[in-house]
């Protein structure tokens, strides 16, 4: 046999053991991506599930701060509306006193045995409710009233139901028809007056 074709036999073997061992090699590679393909898929599974799981878990919360929530809304909206329905029950109970002086002076007024009784206790007694009554409200619940004849008009807390010239300098309280009540500082209603208004015949200082 001559050396060229010794060596073309040497060229082919070489050539089939590079193929075989590629072959192998890529067998190798493919079967080492399945087992971790497989490898893979529990992981994914596993993942999954725990997400799920924690999904779950933040529902239920979500559920649960939702029903406090809702039961907080209503126990608010309850206790505001049982704040305003009974807030006055101090001032009424204070004002229950002042109705039995009311009924023991109505009671003083009525005829006994088909006689007129003397009024003036009667009188006396409502002066004395009066009183009482102003100085409670005044004292506990800091409600005053204003509004003398003779006091300098003041459109802010005077209500003008009528007015008419007079010889004085600045306008002037000249009657007053209902008195005015302040709680603390806010006028809650303005005195109603007779304004009596300048002539021009006093000059102002």
């Amino acid at each position: 046999m001559s050396d060229t074709q010794n060596q073309n036999q040497e060229e082919q073997t070489v050539n089939t053991e590079e193929t075989a061992a590629q072959t192998d090699s890529q067998t190798e590679t493919t079967g080492q991506e399945e087992q971790a393909a497989e490898a893979k898929e529990p992981v994914a599974e596993d993942r999954i599930a725990e997400l799920e799981k924690a999904n779950a878990e933040l529902k239920d919360q979500f559920l649960r701060k939702s029903a406090d929530f809702d039961n907080y809304r209503k126990r608010m909206i309850r206790e505001k509306q049982e704040a305003f329905d009974y807030a006055n029950t101090n001032l009424l109970t204070d004002l229950i006193a002042t109705l039995d002086d009311f009924d023991r002076a109505l009671a003083a007024g009525q005829e006994v045995d088909g006689k007129t009784p003397d009024l003036k206790p009667v009188v006396d007694g409502i002066k004395m409710i009066n009183k009482q009554l102003r100085g409670l409200l005044e004292a506990k619940y800091n409600l005053s009233t204003y509004g003398e004849k003779g006091d300098a008009f003041d459109h802010d807390i005077h209500e003008a139901i009528a007015t008419a010239n007079a010889p004085v300098a600045e306008p002037v309280c000249a009657e007053v028809y209902l008195k005015g009540y302040k709680l603390k500082d806010r006028v809650i209603r303005p005195a109603k007056v007779m304004v009596h208004m300048p002539d021009g015949t006093v000059k102002s200082e």
